[in-house]
């Protein structure tokens, strides 16, 4: 097992859930995101299709998917999530699966692949554009993807990787926790379609939503290769 000081500063939000689980509590809420299921339901992502999460976390939208019939892999970086997402979850335990999409790839091409949360955690280009890649390459023709990114589509700001370790107090279901200060970057509106479209990802809809209890202001947008 690496230790934390070779592990890359995104590998950070492992430390936190390793901590929050520790004391019996979860670190995000069960309250599915509203707007997976909206896109899903416009673009007639149907259970036949193969679905495709990053950066999966506690299994909030992964599970609500596959008890309604989705084939659907959920993947994320922290073993610690993937850990327990399966034991949470024993039913679809080889649904979840560790990948880290800065430098993993699948053997599949997916009809539909979602981020909610994951994009904006990366702080570096390199690592950026390493995420639209994946998306890219792993995209079927005619499939879509969903990208949600934490921010207004107005305010920079982004923090020091150095620091991604390093513990902070936060509030976890009503007790303070220290637990790791993880990463953060976001960009405007402008800078968010930058990147896609450098990165060969054409946009059928860009906006605002939000996630509740977790994230009020979140960018997203939807694309395909």
């Amino acid at each position: 097992m690496k230790n934390v000081n070779e592990r890359k500063y995104y590998e950070a939000y492992d430390e936190r859930y390793k901590t929050v689980h520790r004391k019996g509590l979860c670190w995000s809420t069960d309250t599915p995101s509203p707007i997976v299921f909206e896109i899903i339901e416009k673009y007639n992502i149907t259970a036949k299709m193969k679905l495709l999460e990053l950066g999966c976390g506690e299994g909030r939208d992964a599970y609500y998917l596959l008890k309604n019939g989705f084939h659907l892999l959920a993947t994320d970086i922290s073993p610690e999530a993937i850990n327990f997402c399966q034991k949470r979850y024993p039913t679809y335990k080889d649904n979840f699966q560790i990948v880290d999409c800065i430098k993993d790839s699948l053997n599949e091409k997916y009809d539909f692949i979602f981020a909610v949360a994951v994009i904006h955690m990366l702080v570096l280009d390199d690592d950026r554009n390493a995420f639209y890649r994946f998306l890219h390459t792993h995209l079927t023709e005619g499939g879509v993807a969903l990208i949600c990114s934490m921010g207004d589509g107005n305010t920079e700001r982004q923090s020091d990787i150095r620091t991604a370790f390093e513990l902070q107090e936060r509030n976890c279901e009503g007790e303070k926790v220290f637990v790791a200060g993880t990463s953060c970057r976001m960009i405007n509106n402008e800078i968010f379609s930058h990147e896609l479209e450098r990165n060969h990802l054409f946009i059928l809809e860009k906006g605002q939503t939000s996630i509740p209890n977790a994230f009020p202001d979140m960018m997203y947008a939807v694309v395909k290769k």
